[in-house]
This record gives structure tokens, sequence and C-alpha cells, in this order.
């Protein structure tokens, strides 16, 4: 699913027009963004919650070259899928 289908989810569940949807769904997303680049949680109930960790430093491989390569320090977001979404999801198995 890309940008473009969840604005047309939206106009059809609801009686907004295309640019409104679209307005919709950029405000949601500018304000994950902002959230998460100032590092602060966003949980969204029923769906999951983002966060942002610390990545370690450390060392990976180059297959191509064969060379041992050294990872810097960073951040990435994390997701963990909440209860409501993950009883949706497909089954272990």
């Amino acid at each position: 699913m890309i940008k473009n289908d969840i604005v047309l989810a939206i106009e059809k569940k609801t009686d907004f027009n295309a640019a409104r949807s679209l307005e919709i769904v950029e405000a949601i997303l500018e304000a994950l963004k902002e959230a998460l680049t100032a590092s602060h949680k966003v949980e969204i109930r029923g769906f999951g919650s983002f966060k942002v960790v610390a990545k370690k430093t450390g060392y990976g491989r180059d297959i191509r070259r064969q060379k041992q390569i050294h990872i810097t320090q960073g951040k990435r977001i994390k997701f963990r899928c909440g209860q409501e979404l993950k009883s949706l999801g497909p089954k272990a198995q």
C-alpha cells in the first residue's frame, strides 16, 4: 500500500474529496516525522508504537570486496505492533 492508496481509502470512507484526504494524510505523516525527529515515542492505540532507538557501533563485512567495514553509531526507528493489529495479522506456523 502506498500513500495514494491511503488517500483513496480515506476518500471512500469519508465525504472528503481527494485534495482534502491528501491534506489529512500529509498532516499525519508530518506530525509523525516531527515527533520521531525529536526522539519522542509515538503510540497509536490498537495499531502500534514507534520509537527511536540507538544503534551501536560495530563491524560488518563488505562481501564484494571481502573487507571488514566500520559501522558508525546512529539511530533507527523501531515499530512494535499493537495487540489489536497483531490479532488481525497472519498466524505463525
